[in-house]
């Protein structure tokens, strides 16, 4: 008696079960039977010819189109940094200085010899002047007194680090009283009123990409124009690429240097073409299809594709103006079966 009402809950569980199953499956039934009926529900949009402009996307970093770095010529303490991060310094303004004690400069040194050897040239020019030395003697002090005066223009840029070019500071690498070895890194100027990037374009792309080319850098909502200045002329076997270079007018200082940019290039612009969104093409194999209504049935239509800009697609065989184009529930389609317009 026992074993009989354990059994009944079990039973009944295995009901509902079995109930639920039976009304997911006439449900699927109900569904598949109105797709039959009335149509699998799609939305079509009429194809219309347009002006296609054929686009290019690069992603790629972009640099000051001058850009040069001030580092040490000796080693030694840093006494003083004249500028700041985003300041604007012109060629040859000081921008570090070293200590003039430094033993390695021997800037005292070479400041008393050219000085001496400057006073000395003077004195013997009069002489020679009034006959009094010959042109050999004066050679002769003129040699030293330019050797000592090379000597100490490099003494003094060992101790005073000039701007190499004018342009914005974009890093200071180090800080006063630092000990920096030679050649350690100081600072970096570059001129941000012009931006520049390099790209690698592929082979079936490159015929699009040529000097003149009007294209555009986007980083954080801001846009610049620019122009393709450089393509070369062979492909790099590294990349199996061309590369191209691009300056853009940055004179608003809208983007940073040394940013992640968008680089777009406007190819040409095909008149009166097919185009379509990519989302609107199914693949199948190696081949490309799109659907299209005729007669309340879908029509499987096999395309050639051409060239792409950002979501569009040209296409080039297969459709045609006028024709209604499927644009929802590919997925649920195929070749010849009944659909339902929706709105």
């Amino acid at each position: 008696m026992k074993k009989s009402i354990m059994l009944l809950p079990i039973i009944f569980v295995f009901g509902i079960m079995l109930s639920s199953c039976d009304e997911e499956n006439i449900e699927s039934k109900n569904m598949e039977q109105i797709y039959k009926e009335e149509g699998v529900p799609v939305k079509v949009v009429k194809i219309e010819k347009q002006n296609f402009l054929n686009q290019l996307t690069y992603n790629t970093n972009l640099s000051g189109i001058k850009e040069s770095s001030a580092s040490a010529m000796v080693g030694g303490r840093i006494e003083k940094i004249f500028v700041k991060v985003g300041d604007f310094v012109k060629k040859d303004q000081l921008i570090v200085t070293f200590p003039t004690d430094n033993p390695s400069t021997q800037y005292f040194q070479a400041k008393v010899a050219f000085e001496n050897s400057k006073n000395t040239f003077e004195r013997y020019q009069k002489l020679f002047d009034v006959g009094g030395i010959s042109a050999q003697d004066l050679d002769n002090v003129k040699t030293q007194y330019e050797v000592n005066k090379a000597n100490w223009e490099t003494t003094q840029k060992m101790v005073k680090v000039l701007a190499p070019i004018s342009g914005y500071v974009t890093k200071i690498a180090v800080k006063e009283s630092d000990n920096v070895k030679e050649e350690t890194l100081l600072a970096t100027i570059a001129d941000l009123r012009k931006l520049k990037a390099s790209i690698h374009v592929a082979e079936d792309e490159i015929s699009d990409v040529t000097v003149g080319t009007k294209s555009y850098a986007e980083w954080q909502g801001n846009k610049i124009a620019g122009k393709v200045t450089q393509v070369d002329m062979a492909m790099n076997p590294m990349t199996q690429s061309f590369n191209a270079d691009i300056v853009f007018d940055n004179t608003q200082q809208l983007v940073k240097a040394g940013v992640t940019a968008d680089i777009i290039i406007e190819g040409d612009s095909d008149a009166e073409s097919v185009t379509i969104e990519r989302k609107n093409i199914v693949k199948k194999g190696n081949d490309y299809y799109a659907y299209v209504l005729e007669n309340n049935v879908a029509k499987e239509k096999k395309i050639k594709m051409g060239k792409s800009s950002g979501l569009f697609t040209e296409v080039i065989d297969g459709l045609n103006e006028n024709d209604l184009l499927i644009v929802e529930g590919q997925m649920f389609l195929e070749n010849n079966v009944k659909v339902k317009i929706i709105k």
